[in-house]
């Protein structure tokens, strides 16, 4: 698996063979035999293996939140979202926290101010049903604008950026309007740990 050792066999579990449908730099498909603990027979599943990934959600001092507006092709709409990426070396020392500041200066044009905090809020899998993907996710205060700007990659099509106060953030995710996984998870494990 070139992308992570994140998912392992752990007790109970089996990976009996593991054949490879389809690879690019990207993702791989993959069609492993199996057996689980409540499933003893040997069993195919077609698994997405792709890179891990950051979130950031970043905070201004006054307490406004930064979200970026995005094309998206898989579902042809362009959409707010938290700043986000996959971490491209997981050997790099600190990876999580390196790609969320390049991940932050990049789409949003915002960076970390002067003695601000990077808190990690943990990980979450965006769809487990047919992929290892994670998501780490990173927030981010006080962020202030950089001088340098934005800088998105060149396969991105941010549209634009804006800080947006508590309430009408709250509002964008209670009609739907917010419907990025990542985002929403980010909102969910703020409110739960208390940080919202």
């Amino acid at each position: 698996m070139p992308f992570h050792q994140f998912i392992t066999d752990p007790e109970g579990w089996r990976t009996l063979a593991n054949e490879t449908l389809f690879a690019n730099p990207f993702l791989e498909v993959h069609r492993p035999t199996v057996t689980t603990p409540t499933r003893a027979a040997p069993f195919q599943w077609t698994v997405t293996h792709r890179k891990a990934a950051v979130v950031v959600a970043p905070m201004t001092g006054d307490g406004r939140w930064v979200l970026v507006r995005q094309e998206r092709v898989s579902i042809r709409a362009t959409i707010w979202e938290f700043p986000a990426g996959q971490i491209d070396d997981n050997e790099e020392p600190d990876a999580i926290r390196a790609t969320g500041l390049r991940e932050l200066r990049e789409e949003s044009g915002y960076e970390l101010a002067p003695g601000g905090e990077l808190i990690s809020l943990g990980h979450f899998f965006p769809s487990a049903g047919f992929t290892d993907e994670h998501s780490h996710l990173l927030l981010a205060r006080p962020v202030t604008p950089s001088a340098a700007g934005h800088a998105p990659d060149e396969s991105e099509a941010i549209t634009e950026c804006r800080a947006f106060p508590r309430e009408e953030f709250r509002a964008m995710i209670a009609s739907g309007e917010i419907r990025d996984a990542n985002t929403l998870a980010a909102f969910a494990r703020l409110v739960a740990l208390g940080l919202w």
